[in-house]
């Protein structure tokens, strides 16, 4: 983890996808979460790396370092190496069990994004959150 100067507000999936650039084009997949504070601005950002197929960050290290920075939502992103940005039944239980334990704690999971090299996903544009 590390700290974030205080940037504008997330308002919207570019914005979003902008913190997570880096991802973008890393050859094994890679999560981050974003954590923002009450106006959503970006508090710091939180990196896991994963192998080539996959990805685990830990949920209870999420919820835990939300909650010492005293966020109030979080931004899940992901990358998709393969290019290809649909969402798999994995990135869909991983996103609804993070909302679930976010939520009783007072913490928004605003959304869950998948990045390929040229396309950006947006869970809550599919109506997934």
């Amino acid at each position: 983890m590390h700290p974030a100067p205080l940037l504008p507000r997330i308002a919207d999936v570019p914005s979003a996808a902008a913190l997570f650039a880096d991802l973008r084009h890393a050859p094994a997949e890679r999560a981050a979460v974003a954590l923002l504070d009450p106006e959503w601005r970006l508090l710091a950002m939180l990196d896991f790396e994963g192998r080539r197929g996959s990805v685990s960050p830990s949920l209870r290290d999420i919820v835990r370092v939300a909650l010492v920075q005293d966020a109030a939502a979080l931004i899940l992103a992901h990358n998709h190496p393969s290019g290809l940005p649909t969402p798999s039944v994995a990135d869909l239980a991983f996103t609804r069990a993070l909302a679930r334990v976010a939520h009783p704690l007072g913490l928004v999971l605003a959304d869950h994004l998948i990045l390929t090299d040229t396309t950006t996903v947006s869970f809550r544009d599919l109506g997934m959150l």
